[in-house]
């Protein structure tokens, strides 16, 4: 499978007032998330050099005595703000495999007074380094303008799918949505030779998840440098009977472009219409070599239950996404199940 056949929404289209252009946009989110589980996305307005910076704040930051690192946050919150340490979270199917990255959870928009008492952990404050303003203002500020790109595709979605425009939208009122910046860690000989992963292969269990995109280091720090093997982001497609495990394709995005995921919330929602995207981070062929990536997280209110909308309520998707369960509540089990909990 070719990546020129995942399609590239334009924001641009999803707000035109020419029903034509709109139609399309429309479309290629229905066949993009529903046959892949992602499309990409133009006319996000996300400077390059502003994801740079904040990259280069969150290295720095990293170089701070571990000590004073776990001082941010920790396991009594279970690691849903601040720092998280190496080797810490695990994939569900990953058999008790940790990931080799270390990671800063920040939420950047208001939360729900209800959810904070409700969900302590997943609704709690964000927690920041000392003497690292910018850090901070850098990973909100662009927390933030992701946030706003992933609610003009909900409303697209919503509008693709003959629903009110803020179907999903308003299910993300006040949810605990999160951003987070990752650096994976450098793998020796015998890890490479062992093709040892830099996160195993998972869905994501929020709602829709936006990435945009990564930037590998050579061994000796260079940024932005080509490693002579394929390594970063694969993700499986929906299975067909040609391909009854999906297919595993690499998520290398067009020029100008973020990325833009199905998560599991999503997925129940719709029935299995759109489908939660499968995703694996592998480390290039050769030792050394580091990468530093984002990714935000858009949830569902904590309150609202997950089941599917009552124009997808078919006997099968009945079987398939029951019984309801809170949001916050199928959070919680999820957080317990990759070993954060």
């Amino acid at each position: 499978m070719s990546i020129a056949e995942i399609p590239t929404v334009d924001l641009d289209d999803l707000a035109s007032d020419d029903a034509t252009r709109r139609s399309r946009a429309c479309a290629d989110l229905v066949h993009g998330y529903g046959t892949y589980g992602l499309v990409f996305v133009a006319g996000h307005g996300i400077e390059r050099p502003r994801v740079d910076s904040v990259y280069d704040d969150y290295l720095d930051v990293l170089e701070r005595p571990e000590e004073e690192k776990r001082t941010w946050g920790g396991a009594h919150i279970w690691y849903q703000r601040g720092w998280t340490p190496p080797n810490t979270e695990k994939a569900v199917v990953a058999g008790g495999q940790p990931d080799f990255k270390e990671c800063y959870f920040a939420a950047p928009g208001e939360l729900d007074d209800d959810c904070k008492q409700f969900y302590p952990e997943l609704y709690c404050d964000n927690v920041w380094p000392q003497d690292a303003e910018r850090f901070r203002h850098g990973m909100l500020g662009l927390g933030n303008q992701i946030h706003d790109v992933g609610s003009a595709l909900l409303e697209g979605c919503a509008e693709a799918l003959d629903l009110p425009t803020d179907t999903f939208s308003q299910l993300t009122q006040g949810a605990a949505s999160v951003t987070r910046i990752l650096k994976y860690l450098a793998l020796d000989q015998q890890q490479v030779d062992a093709k040892v992963l830099w996160g195993e292969e998972h869905t994501d269990f929020n709602l829709l998840t936006l990435l945009p995109g990564g930037r590998l280091h050579a061994p000796d720090g260079t940024p932005n440098a080509k490693p002579s093997g394929p390594g970063g982001l694969f993700l499986r497609t929906r299975p067909t009977q040609e391909h009854p495990n999906g297919q595993l394709i690499r998520g290398v995005t067009p020029p100008g472009c973020i990325v833009s995921q199905v998560g599991q919330q999503l997925e129940i929602l719709t029935g299995g219409t759109f489908h939660a995207t499968p995703h694996v981070v592998t480390a290039p062929n050769e030792p050394g070599w580091t990468r530093v990536s984002m990714a935000h997280f858009i949830h569902v209110n904590g309150k609202k239950p997950l089941f599917p909308l009552a124009r997808f309520r078919t006997e099968q998707a009945c079987q398939d996404y029951r019984p309801p369960v809170l949001a916050g509540n199928y959070g919680v089990k999820t957080l317990i199940d990759i070993g954060l909990a």
